[in-house]
C-alpha cells in the first residue's frame, strides 16, 4: 500500500482542518519510529502506518452525526470512512481488515494483543500528551506504555529535571 498516497487523500478528508492533518502526521511518525525501533517487519510496519494515518477519520462523522467526537465515538464511525481511502491506496483486504480492527480500538487499553496494536496506542498517547496538556504521564506511563522505544520517547518528552 502506499502510504504518501494515504496521506495524501486523508488530509484531503480533513481539508481546512489543519489541527486534525497534523495531529495524525505525528501519530504516523511516532508510530513509525516505535515500530522500527521495535523490529517490526516491514509487511506490519507497513500496515501499520496505514492505521496511524487514519485511525482518527472517525472524527469527522463523528461530529456530523453527533455533535461530538469522543473516542466510543471515534471507535464506531471511523471504519466505515476509512475503507474506501485505504482502497484507493491499495491495501489488501486483510490490511483493510486489519486497520480497521485498530481504528475500532485504539481508545480501548485493556486487552492490546499485538504489537501493532501497542505501538499505534503509545503513538496516539505521545502526541495526545501533549496537545491535550495531559499531567499524568506516570501513570500513562506505567499503565499503557510497554515498548521500550515508547517509553524512552515519553521519557524524554515528558521528563522532569
Amino acid at each position: 500500500m502506499d502510504i504518501n498516497s494515504l496521506i495524501i487523500e486523508t488530509m484531503k478528508f480533513f481539508a481546512g482542518d489543519a489541527k486534525r492533518i497534523q495531529h495524525f502526521i505525528k501519530v504516523h511518525s511516532f508510530a513509525k519510529l516505535i515500530a522500527q525501533g521495535e523490529g517490526m517487519d516491514d509487511i506490519t510496519l507497513n500496515t501499520l502506518e496505514a492505521a496511524a494515518v487514519v485511525h482518527d477519520t472517525g472524527i469527522k462523522p463523528a461530529e456530523e452525526k453527533y455533535g461530538q467526537c469522543d473516542g466510543k465515538l471515534q471507535e464506531k464511525e471511523g471504519p466505515a470512512v476509512a475503507r474506501p481511502l485505504l482502497n484507493k491506496c491499495g491495501a489488501t483486504d486483510e490490511q483493510i481488515d486489519r486497520i480497521c480492527f485498530l481504528i475500532a480500538h485504539h481508545h480501548t487499553y485493556n486487552n492490546i494483543d499485538a504489537q501493532d496494536y501497542q505501538i499505534l496506542v503509545e503513538a496516539d498517547f505521545l502526541v495526545n500528551i501533549y496537545e491535550d496538556g495531559i499531567a499524568n504521564v506516570d501513570t500513562i506511563r506505567d499503565k499503557i506504555f510497554r515498548t521500550a522505544t515508547g517509553a524512552e520517547m515519553l521519557n524524554v518528552m515528558f521528563r522532569k529535571d
